[in-house]
């Protein structure tokens, strides 16, 4: 088991935070790995990370250090995660493309293009390897829904579990390269389709999740073995807060969905460092697409980075302090990276794993020339019950289903428990204001009672008084608003 690595990194000051308010900063630096930040209260928190990266911190200190090590686990069979996370225009995107994909000096290339560069070159390193393959998907999550950047008729791909392969995005297209300017020109291709939007934060902020994936598979030929890799960066859309960015419309309804994603990833990350040791803990992993995706990467087979990207600015310090503090839980999460290698048995073996899956489709083809569709439908699914068709998903599915269903329901009848107990509590509150109430007025029908028989004047300014209190009293329990 071994933690992820969590990184921050400050951008510059940008041009309009420096008109508003000047040069002012919330972060005083210590030393790489620690320093001190000063929220809109001037109080001050301590914050250490694996590594600081300052507003003067270039490109590749940032690549060598939180990436390199994981693109080259990526080519030794262990799968890796990047993720970039914080605000809208704090610097994700920048941390991850650069200015441009294809048009920047090397100095200013992201992530993106120095690990299509890294795949490359520790491929070419590696002693035995007959033969390697790589092949890039790039997807996004816009609006609740993975839609292919490479291929937009596919606007709602399904996510899949696979007990061997982990989660799969069933139909995905996948692009095979065959060298890092290849790469870049179709990252290209891929980033033009991707949601952008203007704000009032950001010119061209994202409007989607955006998920790039490299499959690195390399032959060898001493051990006859396939390894099988996966390299996956994750450029996450800003948490947003309308009143800073002008949000309207459509614009406002993508910042919603963007934020119950970061919400529903906040609560997977909650539940994994916060849950009692040694119990099994309910993980919302199925609350969003984008926890889905990452399931693998939170806690699960493969190697995770996260980068925090903050403004320095004072004026975004409330947004600042949010996503160091979620940096802060992260580092507490778990994960078990294991190689992934497949044995070759023989090419006969897999000559007949094909066969069997072209005999199935010949079949069905054969069935839908001389019947209706919905009668070779209904016989497959008979097919597959009898096992005389082999759905591989199916069972993982309906057994993963089944453990969802039976946790939400758990967690659904904790919930209606506590409301009851809620509910029970203010019933109590009203109980003993009306309790309060009635004895006040049993109190004064006893003072007037007392008045109308003595006729005494000290009993009718007691009176008085009372009602002065009682009246006071009415107005302050008026204003009282029960806790829901």
């Amino acid at each position: 088991m071994s933690n992820i690595t969590v990184c921050s990194r400050f951008r510059p000051l940008s041009s309009k935070e420096k008109i508003n308010h000047g040069d002012n900063v919330c972060v005083h630096g210590i030393d790489a790995e620690t320093f001190v930040f000063k929220d809109e209260k001037e109080e001050n928190f301590s914050f250490s990370f694996d590594r600081v990266f300052y507003e003067k911190s270039e490109q590749a200190e940032v690549y060598e250090f939180l990436a390199l090590p994981i693109v080259r686990d990526a080519v030794n069979a262990i799968n890796g995660t990047i993720i970039t996370y914080g605000q809208t225009g704090a610097g994700k995107t920048y941390s991850m493309e650069g200015p441009s994909v294809l048009e920047c000096d090397e100095k200013k290339q992201g992530l993106l293009q120095k690990a299509a560069n890294g795949l490359f070159e520790c491929i070419k390193s590696t002693e035995g390897a007959v033969k390697h393959t790589i092949k890039l998907s790039m997807v996004e999550i816009y609006m609740e829904k993975v839609r292919d950047l490479f291929d937009l008729s596919k606007d709602n791909i399904q996510i899949k579990e696979s007990r061997v392969q982990g989660i799969l995005l069933s139909d995905v297209t996948e692009i095979a390269i065959f060298d890092p300017a290849e790469a870049l020109q179709i990252l290209s291709s891929g980033i033009a389709n991707r949601a952008v939007g203007e704000t009032q934060m950001n010119m061209a902020s994202s409007r989607s999740h955006c998920i790039y994936i490299f499959t690195v598979q390399q032959g060898l030929a001493k051990e006859k073995r396939v390894k099988c890799g996966k390299l996956v960066l994750v450029d996450l859309a800003g948490s947003e807060k309308v009143e800073k960015t002008g949000a309207e419309g459509r614009v406002l309804e993508e910042a919603k969905s963007i934020n119950r994603s970061l919400s529903a990833l906040g609560n997977v990350i909650n539940a994994l460092t916060c849950g009692s040791s040694g119990k099994a803990n309910y993980i919302p992993y199925r609350d969003s697409k984008l926890t889905r995706i990452l399931q693998d990467a939170l806690g699960g087979n493969s190697r995770t980075a996260l980068l925090c990207c903050c403004s320095p600015s004072s004026s975004n310090a409330p947004e600042s302090l949010s996503t160091l503090r979620f940096g802060t839980r992260a580092q507490h999460i778990k994960a078990s990276p294991r190689a992934h290698c497949k044995e070759d048995y023989t090419k006969n073996h897999e000559a007949s794993h094909a066969t069997k899956y072209e005999l199935r489709e010949r079949i069905l083809n054969k069935m839908r020339e001389r019947m209706e569709l919905e009668d070779v439908k209904l016989l497959e699914e008979l097919f597959i019950l009898e096992g005389i068709f082999f759905d591989a998903n199916s069972v993982e599915e309906l057994e993963q289903a089944f453990e969802d269903v039976t946790m939400q329901t758990i967690s659904s009848l904790h919930q209606a428990v506590e409301d009851l107990v809620c509910t029970t509590e203010e019933l109590k509150r009203e109980n003993k204001a009306l309790k309060v109430r009635l004895a006040a007025a049993e109190r004064l029908n006893g003072l007037q009672t007392e008045a109308v028989e003595n006729g005494n004047a000290n009993v009718l300014q007691k009176i008085s008084d009372l009602l002065s209190q009682f009246v006071s009293w009415v107005r302050s329990l008026s204003a009282f608003k029960m806790p829901k």
